[in-house]
This record gives C-alpha cells, structure tokens and sequence, in this order.
C-alpha cells in the first residue's frame, strides 16, 4: 500500500533516549533534504525557554484564552510528592472538553529544551484557534499538557536530576561523595522511583489514566549514512515494535497502533522540505526496548506500590528532534524550525487521534516506508544486548 494511498490529508497536501549521530539505512531514504539553517557552535543559553517562562505563559494562557485552559500544580492537585527534588512546583495545563484524556511531556531531560516550547505552542492552539481541526480535538479529548517535566535539570541545563537533601539544602552525595544523579527516563521501574518528580508525575498518571501519549526529546546531530545529509527529526517508540515486549501488550494491539500513530506523523509531515525524517535508533542496527523509560512504563501498566490496581494502560510514542545543549549544537539560527518540525508532528498525532485517521493508517508503513536500520540487536535497560 502506498503513502498515498494511506492519508487523505497526503493526498490533499496538508501539512499540520539520547542517540547522538545514528544512521540510516533499508528502505528508502530520509522523507527530504532539509533546509535547516547550520546549528552552529553555540548554545545561546539566554534565549532558551526558563521555567519561571514557562510558568508566565501558562498563567498568561489560563487569563486570556479563548478557549479555557485550567493551570494547576501537582501541590493542588494533592499528589503525596509534588515537588521536584529541588522544591520547585510541577505544572500541568489542561484544555478541552472531550471524555478522553490525551497526555503530552517535554523536557524530561534538561539539556533537551525545545519539548517545553513545542507544548506550549500547541498548547496556544488548542486555547485560542477556532479552526475545525483545533475544535475537533478540543471536543475529542482533554489533552494534559506538561511542558516541563523536569524543572530542575532544565534550570540547571543538564540531562540528569540531582537528587537533593532538603534539610541541608545540598545534593545528596554518595559513598564516595559524588553527586546522586538519575535520570528521569528511566526511574518508572518497579525497583525504581528513586526521585522525587518521579513519584509525583507517576501518580498524577494514575490518576488521569491517558488513552494516549507522547513524549518530546532531541537527540543531538545526526545523519543519513548514505548520503550524509542531516536527519532533523526521528520518531520513536520505546518499547521496540516487533521485539521482545511489546507484541506480548494487550493481545499485540499496542504494537500496531504505535505504528499506526507514527505512520500517520510520517505522512503527514512528508512533503514538508524542512523535515528529514527517519526511526529512532541508539547506532546502526539497534534499537532500544526500554522498560524503565516513563512511556515504556505507561504501556507496561505499571502499578508501583498499588497506584494501578485495575492495571491502567496506554499505547505511547516519542519525538527526537535535532540538536541538544550538552553537545553545544541547538544553535538560535535553527530554534524556529526545530519548534516547528515537533508542533507539525503533535498536530498530526492528536488529529489524526481525533479524527481517527490514525487507525486507517496501515501499520506495516513503519517497517516498508519510514527510513530506518535494519534491527538487529536491541538495547534494553533489563537484558542487556539482545540479538534480534
């Protein structure tokens, strides 16, 4: 089956965890030659997005939208944890009025910056556009919005969280007086939940139980091992499809409808010249099938300490977009279209969600159409490497 044949919106032309330099190769090639601006050397830290920004807009958005936005804190809400390691407040924004809720995170790592400006331009969206698409989601579902999943490490711009003593007000060191550091993307595990946001994001879950999510990432440079052109933006799903766990989720239906969602994003971003799309993958060959990761755990349905008796679940899918702060590459020349390449794909995915176009998508487009590595070990965060 051809692209053309799978999106109506292809045929009418409408456009709505830390990999670094991966490649391509199998079927085809990256959807198109980018015109991203070079990134450049520099990581102009001044211009990237703080929390006290994002708290701003929010507050902004809940006052004057269109359409309502509800601002709340995970201290409002009543989680037993609700701040992050550091004390400082975890904020979530909701819009919509439909039954079913949707959820979408960014910045779970903190030198990962632009998930926290891509939710909040849709969230904008979502509160202020009266367009039939924007209304159609709007009225479908309630979409859960945290554009800052991690407000610590995003002031401190890097990857992992400090776990801190409060009562000295100091990071909690370890035997031999390091730092503790652990990474929020894989602290959903049952000998996990070592920090604090961890706990707090983790019951908020339970208690919304999404029928759906995303999450935003970046994952440094990297480019197509054939002809060498950048690959700005690689869309994942945690738990490999086809691999080790996944099939074995709710009879195989989640390892069809992650196929089916990311299809749909790939065709629909297609004929957009910016965006060279590929699969995610950690090296040539391997793919991750990451229980720990909080989308992994998600569709797991995990239940830690009795938060998930009925054993809620969820199929969940993520974004990786070029560039990161660790690397020095997110130059400000680039900022705009990097925004602009995950605000086109979580367009996609929460219409095509609510249209249900998503679920004519054929899901063999993940294996035949969208660029990729043939797999041929998985790299996992409970065996090891594991041949194919």
């Amino acid at each position: 089956m051809s692209p053309a044949q799978i999106s109506r919106r292809s045929l009418l032309g409408w456009g709505s965890l830390a990999a670094i330099g991966g490649s391509v190769a199998g079927p085809g090639v990256a959807s198109a030659a980018p015109n991203f601006p070079d990134p450049g050397k520099d990581t102009p830290l001044a211009a990237i997005r703080s929390y006290g920004d994002m708290v701003d807009q929010l507050r902004k958005l809940e006052g004057s939208s269109r359409y309502p936005v509800t601002v709340r804190t995970l201290s409002e809400i009543g989680t037993a944890e609700s701040l992050t390691e550091q004390g400082r407040e975890l904020y979530v924004a909701t819009v919509g009025t439909g039954d079913t809720p949707v959820w979408v995170q960014g910045r779970i790592h903190g030198n990962e910056p632009y998930g926290l400006d891509s939710s909040l331009t849709v969230l904008k969206r979502l509160a202020t556009s009266g367009a039939k698409e924007w209304r159609a989601i709007r009225e479908e579902f309630t979409v859960h919005v945290i554009p800052c999943y991690n407000p610590d490490s995003s002031e401190g711009n890097i990857r992992q969280t400090i776990l801190w003593d409060r009562e000295a007000d100091a990071p909690r060191l370890d035997a031999d007086g390091n730092e503790q550091l652990v990474d929020l993307n894989r602290d959903w595990a049952p000998d996990a939940f070592v920090a604090r946001e961890s706990l707090a994001w983790y019951e908020y879950w339970t208690m919304v139980k999404p029928a759906y999510a995303l999450d935003i990432h970046h994952q440094g440079l990297k480019t197509d091992r054939e002809t060498g052109e950048a690959i700005t933006f690689s869309l994942g799903i945690s738990l490999a499809p086809g691999g080790p766990t996944l099939p074995g989720i709710e009879g195989g239906e989640y390892d069809v409808v992650t196929r089916q969602m990311q299809g749909h994003v790939w065709l629909e971003t297609l004929n957009r010249g910016f965006i060279s799309t590929d699969k995610y993958d950690v090296g040539y060959g391997t793919v991750i099938d990451i229980r720990g990761g909080v989308v992994s755990a998600m569709m797991l349905g995990l239940d830690y300490n009795g938060l998930n008796p009925t054993g809620h679940s969820n199929p969940a899918v993520f974004f990786e977009t070029s560039g990161n702060t660790r690397d020095g590459n997110i130059g400000h020349k680039a900022h705009g279209k990097m925004v602009k390449q995950n605000v086109l794909g979580l367009t996609a995915w929460l219409d095509g969600l609510a249209t249900g176009e998503v679920f004519d998508v054929d899901p063999q487009i993940w294996d035949d159409e969208i660029p990729g590595t043939p797999v041929l070990q998985y790299f996992t965060d409970w065996g090891g490497i594991i041949p194919a």
